[in-house]
């Protein structure tokens, strides 16, 4: 859902994309400023605190993927950003203006496509769209060029023209991202964009969102319950849990701040006994045993599989064995002390808590 609601003083223009304004902030934003600037953000319910200190610094043009297990304070924190929520402490700025001091500001060179899509199933996609342009003041020529710019960039086609209650889920995200692009924002917020679709829908808006920060060199805001899909859109990650910033980094980094590779074995039987043989390897890191899988860490998995193999043949029957390397489910485990499985969150073992964040240099040295 776009935001609709978005509120300007009577006569107010949207500013061209071309033509940045100026910052109304007392302390200044150069032009190079990041998209996005947070710092030490709070904000509680009640006495509750739903974001702690929160620093966030997100680059122009980059697609920053925000996870988070439920409660963590995800969907407060972009809610804050988008001017629907007040800071309770903090600060934070969004295309150059403070979202708390000049919130219509914000709103005008933001888009907003939240998980929870509110379409008008009587309108057509067109209805939609023109209504849209006019809420942020586009004449209709404006529209009308913007109008052809999405047909080209969102796959919609010939079903702007149907009413929207003959939409396929899929085509209602497409369309919903559409409105939230209709003024070409700096700024695109998407809330779990492919909750629900298809595979083939999914890597359809997957490659929709890299049409967007590659073309017209957006910035994205993505939060997402699909591990594989930070992985692969998100330049960076950060995950949040328990209203604090706990990692982040590109997936790349923060998979080799996990470090170690896992060979996975599964046997029949005697899985104390494949343990005690294996444990004393050169290049094993450690050995854990859940029934009959066994996951071996270490920090040389194509070096030592072959060892591991020898000794597991050596004590009892081997069906699979398996080399891995680290995945941002690990990481996410690492950092929440949660899985996730699929698009569900599975809490870890008792000894697999969460710990607290540390820069991608200390984590490496």
């Amino acid at each position: 859902m776009s935001l609709r609601q978005a509120e300007k003083d009577s006569g107010q223009q949207t500013p061209s994309a071309a033509a940045p304004a100026a910052d109304p902030n007392p302390a200044g934003h150069p032009i190079a400023a990041p998209a996005i600037r947070v710092e030490r953000l709070v904000r509680q319910f009640g006495g509750v605190t739903a974001v702690d200190e929160v620093d966030l610094d997100i680059r122009r043009g980059e697609i920053y993927g925000f996870l988070g297990p439920n409660g963590a304070g995800k969907s407060t924190t972009v809610r804050v950003l988008c001017t629907l929520l007040s800071p309770t402490a903090g600060r934070a700025v969004v295309a150059g203006y403070d979202v708390a001091t000049h919130p219509e500001e914000v709103r005008l060179r933001i888009g907003v496509a939240l998980q929870e899509v509110a379409l008008d199933p009587k309108q057509t996609g067109i209805e939609l769209l023109r209504l849209q342009g006019r809420l942020y003041g586009l004449s209709r020529a404006d529209i009308r060029r913007r109008l052809a710019e999405l047909g080209q960039l969102i796959d919609i086609g010939d079903a702007l023209a149907r009413p929207i209650g003959t939409y396929s889920g899929g085509m209602k995200r497409r369309l919903d991202l559409a409105a939230a692009l209709i003024h070409n924002p700096e700024v695109l917020f998407l809330d779990e964009p492919t909750a629900g679709l298809d595979p083939v829908s999914r890597a359809r808006m997957w490659d929709e969102v890299r049409r967007l920060n590659a073309e017209l060199d957006m910035t994205i805001f993505l939060t997402t319950q699909y591990l594989e899909e930070a992985d692969e859109l998100a330049d960076r990650v950060g995950i949040i849990h328990g209203g604090r910033l706990v990692a982040e980094g590109s997936p790349a980094q923060l998979k080799r701040q996990v470090g170690n590779d896992l060979i996975v074995a599964h046997v029949d039987g005697k899985a104390e006994a494949a343990r005690r043989a294996v444990e004393p390897l050169a290049g094993v890191r450690k050995v854990e045993v859940h029934g009959e899988e066994m996951i071996v860490s270490t920090a040389d998995g194509a070096g030592t599989i072959g060892v591991v193999a020898v000794a597991l043949s050596s004590v009892a029957p081997v069906r699979h064995l398996t080399l891995r390397t680290p995945s941002l489910d690990d990481v996410f485990l690492e950092f929440t002390g949660n899985h996730f499985t699929g698009s569900q969150l599975q809490p870890a073992g008792p000894s697999q808590g969460a710990r607290p964040h540390r820069d991608l240099a200390e984590a490496r040295s």
